[in-house]
């Protein structure tokens, strides 16, 4: 597939400014999405809502179609954190929101969902690469891990807004190893400080990777408050047999 300018480092300034231009929001009281875990994706009900209005359900419909193509599909989702949950019952409380593949229809669920300073506390999001879902578990995940980021939350929209561009627009290549892969993006919002996730392919790479200082080079004026590495498989709430045990209250999903 023909990398488009978006994803070209080589791109001038002002083309990376003009496809990464998306319209501000204003600053509302946090939104909970209980409903939404309740109800599948369809037409919604407006902007307080990760569900797309029928009109901007067209308008993807459109993006997809006839939008410039991204490196590979990217699948957006939303859960909730729920203490002492067993891995069926996280995989019960996870939606599917949307899967995009250009730059346009990006854009279109990307700007028309609440932002995660907007996104009550306990909710995630995940933006992960093809339809893998955001569960240690899952067979595209199972021999991966997770750079985890402690972010103010300040600086929370940001740091969310300019990792999934990185990760699009696979800027994140040149940051790990060859037989490695960044294959999502999690923000999870919390009480004090929010999480951060990058996702990886290859546990046995991440001593090769060079994903943090990427990351600071992205936010520089962030300051992250702890940053570390672990594998899916190293979490004492890890069910490789897919068991029913719940997790542990110091190990939970987020």
């Amino acid at each position: 597939m023909v990398m488009s300018n978006f994803m070209n480092p080589l791109c001038s300034e002002h083309e990376r400014a003009t496809l990464l231009m998306s319209r501000p929001i204003r600053q509302k009281p946090a939104i909970d999405l209980g409903s939404q875990l309740g109800e599948s994706p369809g037409a919604g009900s407006g902007s307080d809502s990760p569900r797309l209005t029928r009109k901007t359900q067209g308008e993807l419909n459109e993006a997809e179609s006839k939008g410039v193509p991204l490196n590979s599909k990217w699948t957006f989702w939303l859960d909730k954190s729920v203490p002492g949950a067993t891995a069926a019952q996280y995989e019960a409380n996870l939606r599917n929101l949307y899967t995009v593949s250009t730059v346009e229809s990006f854009w279109c669920v990307y700007n028309n969902i609440p932002t995660p300073s907007r996104v009550a506390c306990r909710y995630s999001y995940h933006l992960m690469r093809g339809t893998r879902r955001p569960i240690w578990e899952d067979a595209e995940n199972v021999n991966g891990g997770y750079w985890k980021l402690k972010c103010p939350k300040i600086h929370t929209a940001t740091v969310w807004k300019e990792l999934v561009l990185a990760c699009i627009g696979e800027q994140f290549v040149e940051a790990t190893a060859a037989e490695d892969d960044v294959t999502g993006i999690s923000v999870s919002v919390r009480e004090r400080e929010d999480v951060i996730q990058v996702w990886n392919a290859n546990s046995t790479k991440s001593n090769e990777a060079s994903v943090i200082p990427k990351i600071k080079s992205l936010v520089p004026h962030v300051q992250f408050i702890t940053h570390f590495y672990k594998a899916h498989k190293q979490h004492f709430a890890f069910e490789g047999s897919r068991g029913g045990k719940s997790y542990h209250q110091d190990n939970r999903r987020r």
